[in-house]
């Protein structure tokens, strides 16, 4: 069975992330989104646990597809999970940059998990969850980039 885990933040869960879901549900047999507990990188809109509950809602309708936290090194998570895919997105050339050193840096901590790369449908590219948490603390709609349930959440801070 291919399992692939695809890793963020999810902070919070956009269209693009559930398209390329979507899109990969039916590449693989298995995915599992994991959701980074913590990043010390960036600041969280929502709790590591809502960020969760979210996802699983949104994804609901995906029965290949669950959603875990996870507090540890990807690899480890991927490893602790069975899997050796990590499923990742490419929108833009800096994304590509920025992923490509991820790979070497995954390769050499676990040089037999593979990772597989997608690109969003075109008209969702533009997104992401920089953008969204910024428009939405300026209290702008984000009705358009997000799942409906994720908007609440987002003009409720819940």
């Amino acid at each position: 069975m291919k399992t692939a885990v695809y890793p963020g933040t999810f902070n919070p869960i956009t269209n693009g992330h559930t398209d390329l879901i979507e899109r990969a549900s039916g590449l693989f047999d298995h995915i599992i989104v994991g959701v980074v507990g913590s990043n010390r990188q960036k600041s969280s809109a929502l709790p590591s646990a809502r960020r969760v509950e979210l996802a699983q809602r949104v994804l609901q309708h995906l029965p290949n597809v669950e959603v875990q936290s996870f507090d540890t090194l990807l690899v480890d998570f991927v490893q602790e999970v069975g899997a050796k895919i990590i499923l990742r997105g490419l929108r833009t050339v800096a994304d590509f940059e920025y992923e490509f050193q991820l790979v070497g840096m995954n390769r050499v901590l676990d040089p037999t998990i593979e990772t597989v790369f997608l690109a969003p449908a075109e008209h969702l590219s533009y997104i992401s969850s920089t953008l969204v948490r910024e428009i939405s603390s300026y209290g702008g709609d984000i009705s358009k980039f997000v799942h409906p349930e994720v908007a609440a959440a987002m003009m409720n801070k819940d």
